[in-house]
């Protein structure tokens, strides 16, 4: 398992927590995200996804990935 942390902007309640999880989650990728430092901390076989997939999935739910 490959883990990192990105930054993403415009992160800012619980909806936004649960539609990054949740749509990490469905991809296969287990993510941790914190509202206070604007990170999503990610674990993901390498073998099964890339962190630019990752990054497409979290932009597709509205949000900057830096």
């Amino acid at each position: 398992m490959k883990n990192m942390t990105l930054q993403v902007v415009g992160m800012s309640c619980q909806h936004c927590v649960n539609s990054i999880e949740g749509a990490l989650k469905e991809l296969g990728a287990e993510g941790k995200v914190d509202l206070k430092n604007n990170t999503v901390d990610v674990s993901f076989d390498e073998d099964q996804l890339t962190i630019e997939l990752i990054k497409e999935t979290i932009g597709d739910q509205g949000y900057d990935v830096m």
